[in-house]
């Protein structure tokens, strides 16, 4: 069993870097916390930091998840070789790049790139943001999927997430209290489809529509309300056609909860299943016929 822990960060390859740093820092609101010759690294929290871009294919993403001991991460190198899954294990170079002790790579079913990290490191300092964008830290993100239930069964039966909701096939997975940590959405290709950051209030959701529209940034859906996490929302599109959220107010599950709770089924061809305020997508995942794909 791969007992994850938490997710840790993204990585993401682009093409233009000083256009990344331009749009992290001054649209998105993170901190730089240091800048090499071929990768600059953002923080939004007290972790190291969340997210990595580095010079490269824009189509290759990373997502890091931490598991807390030696033998979780032996334990989960061991299922994954079991279930037929190439493991590589990251040198002391590779390590060093992603600020953890230790870490495995492997690729999921769909073509995800995926690392489980051993103590990643935190930082001794308080975030500072590069704007007062009101977020509060890096929470989850969107996955895509060629095959949606394979995909759960891999995340819930090998790992240990659990399904929260699903909208149509689209399985929303929490590994801890969180809603959901992981929203696994079909596609056709594999890669992150968006990458959220949580904000303090309902305030900064708005204060951050009305900023974005002023900077012509691409609204992709809301502001509005997930009928499943409770989360209020606001969906835009940064460098590289990576989808970026802001949202609060996400369901937390109790303990009790966490044991009994009993996965909720929404239709995709509901409109208020994806919002409770009428706000429409603009993503290609979000669409209703996407969502039902079986």
């Amino acid at each position: 069993m791969i007992n994850l822990h938490d997710i840790r960060y993204v990585r993401l390859g682009t093409e233009n870097l000083e256009e990344a740093q331009r749009y992290a820092t001054e649209i998105l609101g993170l901190e730089v916390i240091r800048k090499m010759e071929t990768s600059i690294y953002f923080r939004s929290d007290e972790r190291d930091h969340t997210l990595c871009y580095f010079r490269g294919d824009p189509g290759d993403h990373t997502a890091g998840f931490e598991v807390t001991t030696q033998e979780e991460l032996t334990a989960a190198a061991d299922t994954l070789a079991n279930n037929g899954f190439r493991v590589y294990a990251g040198t002391s170079q590779d390590c060093g790049e992603r600020y953890v002790q230790q870490y495995i790579n492997f690729i999921d079913p769909s073509g995800n790139s995926i690392d489980l990290v051993l103590r990643p490191h935190n930082s001794g300092q308080r975030y500072f943001p590069s704007r007062d964008a009101g977020i509060t830290g890096f929470s989850h993100i969107g996955l895509r999927t060629t095959d949606a239930q394979r995909d759960e069964k891999f995340w819930t039966q090998l790992a240990s997430a659990r399904v929260s909701d699903r909208l149509g096939e689209a399985a929303l997975l929490r590994i801890d209290g969180v809603h959901h940590k992981i929203a696994l959405f079909p596609s056709t290709y594999a890669g992150i489809q968006h990458v959220n950051h949580q904000v303090e209030s309902v305030d900064d959701v708005m204060r951050a529509y009305y900023f974005l529209r002023e900077k012509g940034i691409k609204i992709m859906f809301g502001p509005g309300r997930h009928a499943t996490s409770g989360a209020v929302f606001l969906y835009f599109m940064g460098p590289d056609r990576m989808v970026y959220e802001y949202s609060t107010g996400v369901r937390i599950f109790t303990e009790e909860e966490d044991a009994t709770h009993h996965p909720r089924q929404f239709s995709p061809h509901d409109p208020k299943a994806l919002c409770l305020w009428g706000s429409k997508p603009e993503m290609a995942e979000f669409q209703s016929d996407n969502l039902a794909a079986a």
